[in-house]
């Protein structure tokens, strides 16, 4: 990402040239031209809508607001993760959607400060709905400089699926606590022909764990440095980093976790051939039934010496939100009855029930239809939390953390040359 003074004069320029020069970026699934300027129609740039968690919920309320508001339209703008090169690019035509809804990560973390997006602080107040979301998603979504960068909507529970079925068939009494406790169980599920720990070791996924075992010997404050600068040189950080080496060349993941995506760490955990998973609420709603009847949930094995009390896990409240771009703001009448809308505890509890979608709203709805979803939310004193680095990491260091991540999981690879992979994918940032 280019920095902030680049980036301000390619938006206030907005002329024809910088939009073709960006042009090449578009993924082919919305084009530049999406941005509809008819004053009665709203535009919504979106993951949701096609298979990502919560889509069809998402539809149906969707055509509820628009029985409720005949006359006001709603067009859908789709895209996948390539959703933030492509709004950009449309912003630089000035043919952005009126809202946007993405998580804060990457190229967002700098939308609100290079004017892309606007504070929403204001309209959160004006609108009444400050009282609506939990103070620690406030918290998530505020900037340095007091701006919040979009209206909070989904959060995530992250602990570690555990499938009690096959650690019995293994000889594996106990659900491992320690890193002992671990190490030992993936030998014995390796004897039995299972994988222990899947996790993709060449995305995102592996770059959460990766992070989390990190932050076992560092509070939050002291993650919280090292995730913004990328020094990971302190005591705390190194023994973080030789632990989870330890753990890797011990056995505890699946072969070859380095070249695992995402999606083959769900498929071999929902088809039980690994034991546990690192999953987040999503993943948890997608378990099969068979196999959530005999999963537990629980936080990631400490070792001795932790900074922590108790297995960690991640919980956050950044997921999916509600950012509103300028030409959103022309329309801001129209986007106010939207966002009520979506905000009201009916809309919100359908999120619940129907998808298993953890929010960052206030609610008394309980994932009654998504068990270990459930079981995540009820998760308290038997798990410690540590931080999701994801918005403290300098966008231009988030893809570079990636490819450092491949490499951590990667057999054999000292701590050194770990600790040295992931310093270096700050150098550009």
């Amino acid at each position: 990402m280019r920095s902030s003074l680049t980036r301000r004069d390619l938006l206030a320029a907005g002329t024809g040239l910088a939009a073709a020069a960006a042009l090449p970026a578009l993924s082919g699934c919305a084009s530049l031209a999406a941005a509809d300027s008819d004053p009665d129609t709203i535009v919504v740039h979106t993951q949701l809508g096609t298979t990502a968690p919560g889509s069809p919920t998402y539809l149906s309320a969707l055509d509820r607001f628009r029985k409720e508001n005949p006359g006001l339209k709603v067009k859908n703008l789709i895209n996948g993760d390539d959703l933030g090169q492509v709004y950009e690019t449309s912003r630089l035509a000035r043919k952005e959607a009126d809202v946007v809804m993405v998580n804060l990560y990457d190229k967002t973390l700098a939308w609100t400060d290079v004017d892309a997006t606007v504070d929403v602080m204001p309209y959160l107040d004006d609108w009444g709905l400050r009282d609506r979301v939990l103070p620690a998603a406030l918290s998530a979504w505020t900037d340095g400089k007091g701006r919040l960068r979009a209206f909070p909507y989904f959060a995530t529970n992250w602990p570690v699926a555990f499938n009690r079925a096959l650690l019995d068939k293994a000889g594996v009494d106990e659900i491992p606590t320690t890193g002992d406790d671990l190490i030992a169980a993936a030998r014995k599920l390796r004897a039995k022909g299972i994988a222990p720990v899947t996790v993709g070791g060449n995305d995102w996924t592996g770059q959460k764990l990766l992070a989390q075992i990190i932050q076992t010997f560092l509070s939050q404050d002291e993650a919280r440095h090292v995730y913004s600068t990328g020094d990971f040189g302190s005591r705390g950080a190194r023994e973080g980093i030789e632990y989870f080496t330890t753990l890797r060349d011990a056995g505890v993941f699946a072969d070859k976790a380095q070249g695992l995506t995402s999606d083959s760490m769900n498929t071999q955990y929902n088809t039980q051939a690994a034991a546990i998973q690192s999953a987040m609420s999503s993943a948890l709603a997608k378990v099969p039934e068979d196999v959530a009847r005999h999963t537990e949930v629980g936080g990631w094995p400490l070792a001795d010496g932790a900074a922590h009390e108790h297995p960690t896990i991640i919980r956050a409240f950044t997921l999916i939100g509600f950012w509103i771009s300028p030409n959103g703001v022309r329309k801001i009448e129209h986007v106010e009855k939207f966002l009520r809308f979506m905000y009201r505890p009916d809309t919100v509890s359908r999120f619940i029930k129907e998808s298993g979608r953890d929010m960052a709203l206030r609610t008394d709805t309980v994932s009654t239809g998504f068990p270990l979803v459930a079981a995540a939310q009820r998760l308290g004193s038997d798990v410690s939390e540590v931080l999701l680095p994801d918005v403290y990491v300098p966008p231009a260091a988030t893809q570079p953390l990636i490819t450092a991540t491949s490499t951590s999981f990667t057999k054999g690879t000292s701590a050194a040359k770990v600790r040295a992979a992931l310093e270096s994918a700050y150098r550009s940032a």
